[in-house]
């Protein structure tokens, strides 16, 4: 099988003739080629090339033709800062505390403003480049993570309390940005687009809050991308998700990325019919060794195989500077898991 077609099989609990590997390289695939980081945030060719070199190097299932979270903020007239060792960071909301600018939004075509342009070029690259053998993953900001970075997290939550009526007017704003945004990917050549909203957290805002303001939005941007031709939805929530879990199904999720401080045996029994990733805590594949690593992808594969629905990878972004030989590791724990485990109890003792 190719690693779309393993990555797709675990999706619909099909039996892959292995369990496949999704490493969220983003940005490390520019430290991996040596390319400064800023270039690759704003060069669609050349964050294409880097994905294609780091798929060569790691023997990928799937690539991503992703730049950073702000992306659309910046489409939509927020101001970055871009650093010369990490991702850019808003320098001026589009929108003011008070909610002064949500009439003002610039909802031009998606597909032309700010950086998309690139954005779209690195997936039209890079689906040319490797077609249906390898699956392009794209990505968008969910509603509530979009609205924190158009305003900042604090004044949206204010805005939420205080004005409750311009906070859903401007969600509403930020779905649809969203929507544009992820069709337009599809258009370009993505297979899907990960529905990216940390801000949707249990750790940031409570269940009752995403029951009511995210999710009816959530599940339209995903209906949107699947009507648009997602080979599957995808909803990544960052931290320990249990606690909206159980709204996952009714969101219209295909597959749903676990950090590493969700307990999966839970997280399995809420989820049953739906397809989980994760869950390798994402700083070991700084800090932690390839043994280390290869035990716990070891440990996942053991555990988790048997279900079908099961794709491994690590609970979020692995770090710019990871160490490519535990990258190297977790997917071969994947290809290869008997020797892997040798290998690990080996080394571990």
């Amino acid at each position: 099988m190719t690693g779309a077609e393993r990555i797709r099989a675990a999706v619909a609990f099909e039996t892959p003739d292995q369990i496949p590997v999704i490493a969220q390289v983003f940005g490390h695939a520019a430290t991996l080629a040596g390319v400064d980081l800023q270039d690759y945030l704003r060069d669609g060719q050349l964050l294409a090339r880097c994905q294609l070199a780091a798929r060569d190097r790691y023997d990928l299932d799937a690539v991503f033709a992703l730049m950073d979270v702000g992306v659309e903020t910046e489409a939509l007239g927020s101001v970055l800062r871009y650093r010369p060792a990490g991702y850019p960071t808003v320098e001026r909301y589009a929108i003011t505390p008070n909610g002064d600018g949500i009439d003002q939004l610039p909802l031009a075509d998606a597909a032309t403003a700010g950086r998309i342009p690139e954005l779209l070029e690195a997936t039209h690259q890079l689906r040319t480049a490797l077609g249906d053998e390898v699956l392009v993953i794209g990505c968008v900001s969910g509603p509530l993570t979009l609205t924190a970075q158009l305003m900042g997290l604090e004044a949206a939550l204010y805005l939420a309390i205080d004005a409750p009526e311009r906070f859903a007017q401007l969600l509403d704003i930020a779905a649809e940005f969203g929507r544009q945004c992820g069709c337009a990917q599809l258009e370009a050549g993505a297979h899907t687009v990960m529905l990216f909203d940390p801000v949707a957290s249990p750790e940031v805002v409570p269940p009752q809050f995403y029951r009511e303001l995210a999710l009816p939005r959530v599940r339209e941007t995903l209906a949107g991308l699947r009507s648009a031709g997602a080979c599957f939805t995808w909803l990544h929530v960052t931290g320990n998700t249990q606690p909206i879990l159980l709204y996952y199904q009714e969101a219209g999720a295909d597959l749903a990325n676990l950090d590493f401080s969700v307990d999966l045996q839970q997280a399995s029994a809420t989820l049953p019919h739906i397809c989980f990733n994760g869950n390798i805590k994402p700083l070991a594949f700084v800090e932690a060794s390839p043994a280390a690593i290869a035990a716990e992808a070891t440990r996942l594969v053991t555990t988790f195989g048997p279900r079908r629905g099961f794709i491994l990878s690590p609970g979020c972004e692995i770090p710019l500077e990871a160490r490519p030989d535990n990258i190297a590791a977790m997917i071969a724990a994947a290809r290869h898991p008997e020797t892997s485990a040798a290998v690990a109890t080996r080394e571990l003792g």
